[in-house]
């Protein structure tokens, strides 16, 4: 039984120290172009909105969709891992009434490693079905961050101004 149970925990320690599992994400940054390559960025998220449109501050609670568009594969620092896209969708967040956020933004990504890339947005968004004498267009300035589980799949957190998300990114 002792036997048995050596062996079992050598095979398993030798399973962790496999060269695979040891080594660290490796970065990219300095790789100009090293990311996915893709168009279009697809992200379907739940969101809790906390500024700008939302009735005296109140948090309320939503669900949106972001697409990104590449316009800039090699971003605007030709010496690091960048790209530059330009991010659109809609947001709807229910609170006492309902309220449709519509985001435009400048999204900048950075490609840190293999598995980590992050971003940031600045934007304006418009505001449909609020209250009368009420702002209608609202600044947005969010940093987020992916981790990449392959070439094609990410989970995606973003936060800032007027909200924070959380979804899953599908690279087209």
């Amino acid at each position: 039984m002792r036997t048995r149970t050596a062996v079992a925990a050598a095979a398993f320690v030798g399973a962790l120290s496999a060269p695979d599992l040891a080594r660290a994400d490796e970065s990219i940054i300095k790789n100009p172009g090293d990311h996915p390559s893709y168009r279009f960025e697809a992200e379907p998220h739940g969101l809790v909105g906390f500024g700008g449109p939302f009735r005296g501050g109140r948090g309320e609670l939503g669900a949106g969709f972001r697409g990104t568009v590449v316009i800039v594969d090699n971003g605007f620092v030709k010496t690091i891992n960048n790209s530059v896209g330009i991010t659109f969708g809609g947001d709807l967040f229910f609170g006492g009434r309902t309220t449709l956020f519509i985001p435009v933004a400048m999204q900048w990504n950075f490609w840190l490693s293999n598995h980590w890339s992050v971003f940031g947005e600045p934007g304006i968004g418009i505001a449909a079905n609020r209250d009368r004498g009420r702002d209608l267009v609202h600044p947005i300035l969010m940093v987020g961050g992916r981790y990449h589980f392959n070439d094609k799949v990410s989970l995606t957190m973003r936060l800032g101004y007027p909200a924070f998300s959380i979804g899953a990114s599908f690279f087209l």
